[in-house]
């Protein structure tokens, strides 16, 4: 007699007749192949079982690179909406304190960000009232403050967009919140011929949230609309 065990007659005729069953599970397929492989010894190399371990680790970096795919084309499409509704907000203020006031509020509120500060450069200090009065959504900075700030005080052209981890954030652009700010992307702002430059500022409190690693499109879009928006107000 056989030492081999008997197949359970239920289980055998279930198999012949839905063989599919079977085959579509791949952890029962790879047992089946796996005691095949032992049946066969180990003088024998199984080319077609190779073939397939590698076709199967070829399937699966296939599968990643594609979820991988799919989920960077989810955060690109959230992070275009983002910016756009961020901008609707921005273009809704009749008023040039309310436009400045909504940037750390609603703006900074839907862009997910711990704070947004507007730095622009002047000959003239910050004692105005209408500054004091925005608190510290607006700093006004030494005529170099802001090329001085995105390249670290190297001679080397400043980016229209800058992102960067940091230690702490700068007292002068960030106020009180310095302290809590470990990431930040800087928009180098354009307002015209012969006018000094400016620069929007978007601060987190996470580490990982802007990094040089990360692309700037659409936050070099943003900078563009903020730009023409500014010089109405500035006009």
């Amino acid at each position: 007699m056989s030492s081999k065990p008997r197949i359970d007659d239920t289980l055998r005729e279930r198999i012949i007749s839905e063989p599919d069953v079977i085959l579509d599970d791949t952890d029962v397929m790879r047992a089946l192949i796996a005691a095949n492989e032992r049946a066969m010894g180990t003088n024998i190399v199984d080319m077609r079982g190779i073939a397939m371990d590698r076709l199967e680790a070829r399937l699966d970096r296939l599968e990643e690179t594609h979820r991988s795919v799919i989920a960077a084309a989810y955060e690109n499409l959230a992070g275009t909406n983002q910016v756009h509704r961020a901008i609707l907000r921005m273009l809704d203020p009749v008023e040039f304190e309310t436009f400045l006031r909504d940037l750390d509020g609603e703006v900074a509120h839907i862009l997910r960000v711990d704070a947004v500060r507007l730095v622009l450069e002047s000959v003239q200090n910050d004692d105005d009232p209408a500054v004091r009065r925005l608190g510290e959504v607006l700093s006004v900075a030494e005529p170099g403050f802001i090329r001085a700030y995105l390249t670290g005080g190297r001679d080397a052209p400043a980016r229209q967009v800058t992102l960067r981890q940091i230690d702490e954030g700068d007292g002068r652009v960030y106020g009180r919140a310095a302290a809590h700010i470990r990431s930040e992307a800087c928009l180098l702002l354009d307002f015209g011929t012969d006018r000094l430059p400016g620069m929007l500022v978007m601060g987190a409190e996470d580490p990982h949230q802007f990094s040089p690693q990360q692309g700037s499109d659409l936050l070099a879009f943003f900078a563009g609309v903020f730009e023409r928006v500014m010089r109405r107000w500035l006009s």
